[in-house]
C-alpha cells in the first residue's frame, strides 16, 4: 500500500511506492517486502510497524534509516 512514512517524531521522511521505498527527493532507497525494509543490495535493515495504513510511524529504532533533512 502507498503512503508516506514518518520517523518517531512525526516527521514525514520517506514515500512508499509499491515495493519500494523513496526519499523525498524521488530517489529509491529501499525495497520493501511486507514490513521488512531492505537495502537495494537485499540486506534486511529493519521493519515498519504498521504496513496497513498509509501513514507508517517508525519506532526510533528504525529512525536511523531515514535521516531528516
Amino acid at each position: 500500500m502507498d503512503g508516506k512514512i514518518f520517523n518517531s517524531r512525526g516527521v514525514h521522511v520517506a514515500i512508499v511506492l509499491g515495493p519500494a521505498i523513496f526519499d523525498l527527493k524521488g530517489q529509491k532507497i529501499y525495497d520493501l517486502r511486507g514490513v521488512n525494509i531492505y537495502k537495494l543490495s537485499g540486506e534486511l535493515v529493519g521493519h515498519l510497524t504498521d504496513a496497513q495504513s498509509t501513514k507508517r510511524h517508525l519506532d526510533k529504532s528504525t529512525d536511523k534509516l531515514f535521516p531528516e533533512r
